[in-house]
């Protein structure tokens, strides 16, 4: 019967007696946690005060439906960035924009099913008079 071999797992430091297989995964855990932790914490830049509840909305759907790939501050990641005007140079007009988020293109998918008009105008709106003006 053949052994499996366990490389460095065997190399591995007991503590107390205890031996503990895996001493590298838990601070690799450790620094996961902080960082998806540091990331939680530091949320889209917010509407100023008194603007219209559009601006709002269009927050916490660009925060549920972009900040993954673009993150929370429109400075890009897996999508391009959205912030210091960006979006505004890509598409120069509402409509552009609201077409191009309706059925996507490459790697980014199209929300038009996901969400109404309503939703795409907040979001949009959001990117344009709040991400745009950040960063």
């Amino acid at each position: 019967m053949r052994r499996l071999d366990l490389g460095p797992l065997r190399r591995a430091s007991y503590a107390g007696g205890v031996r503990s297989a895996f001493p590298r995964l838990h601070g690799l855990a450790l620094v996961v946690v902080l960082v998806l932790s540091a990331c939680a914490a530091s949320g889209s830049p917010a509407p100023a005060e008194g603007a219209d509840a559009a601006l709002f909305d269009g927050q916490a759907i660009y925060e549920r439906q972009c900040a993954s790939c673009h993150r929370a501050d429109g400075s890009g990641g897996r999508g391009p960035r959205l912030n210091r005007d960006r979006v505004l140079v890509n598409y120069e007009t509402v409509e552009d924009q609201i077409q191009f988020l309706e059925v996507g293109r490459g790697a980014m998918p199209g929300f038009g099913s996901r969400l109404d008009a309503a939703e795409l105008d907040a979001v949009v709106r959001y990117t344009r008079e709040v991400l745009a003006n950040t960063g």
